[in-house]
């Protein structure tokens, strides 16, 4: 039997410790399907839930709702259009696999929300149910698109890049810029509406903080 030298430290009698090697195991079409629309359907949920109880988000999902509350346009339509000019810089600077993904996402979102405004009219919640429930919907939401290369556009684009880009983790960049759409929210709802959805805008993000880390999950 031939041993390779190599493969033995110096003193000959026990192999040496390699280094770890790391795996990375790439979904397949049905794990991305299946993924993508699961994310999709919890996103939307969570969304319909915030504005089931009067409330804001942050993002471009927030920056939506407040525009919906002012305006009275179907929040589905306002988001489409909020995030058009977002799939450009995403073309760019992720990619046009990743690009379509968001798309598709951004225009099932506006798609189910609509829906569940049918299948659930008059529904009715507590702002600080509708701000805790659905924000932490709405951050599991986005961890599972995230880990199926796609967003739901706008803020979560920009936090993306800047995560690969300086480290700086997605969620940690993107409760920052929620702080200005949730702070402009004065301007649309209640004080209290306010609060409680700066609350929910956190839980949301510590979703994102806690379980979006690059160093832990490498599925691709």
């Amino acid at each position: 039997m031939t041993i390779d030298s190599g493969t033995l430290d110096r003193g000959g009698d026990t192999p040496a410790t390699a280094a770890p090697t790391t795996v990375v195991r790439t979904h397949s079409w049905l794990d991305d399907v299946t993924g993508l629309a699961t994310g999709v359907f919890v996103a939307s949920f969570g969304l319909h839930l915030l504005a089931a109880g009067g409330v804001v988000t942050g993002g471009t999902a927030g920056l939506s709702l407040l525009l919906s509350y002012a305006t009275h346009v179907p929040f589905g339509v306002v988001f489409l259009v909020v995030n058009t000019p977002f799939f450009v810089l995403a073309a760019f600077r992720k990619g046009w696999s990743f690009t379509i993904r968001t798309a598709i996402c951004v225009a099932a979102v506006s798609g189910m929300s609509t829906l569940q405004g049918v299948w659930m009219p008059d529904l009715a919640l507590s702002p600080v149910f509708a701000a805790g429930a659905g924000s932490l919907l709405a951050g599991i939401g986005l961890l599972i698109l995230f880990r199926h290369r796609a967003s739901l556009g706008g803020f979560n684009i920009v936090a993306l890049l800047v995560q690969e880009r300086t480290g700086i983790r997605a969620g940690a960049v993107q409760m920052a810029l929620d702080v200005v759409v949730v702070a402009a929210s004065l301007a649309v709802v209640s004080p209290f509406a306010v609060l409680v959805s700066a609350g929910g805008a956190v839980l949301l993000n510590l979703v994102l903080v806690i379980n979006h880390r690059p160093d832990r999950y490498v599925g691709a």
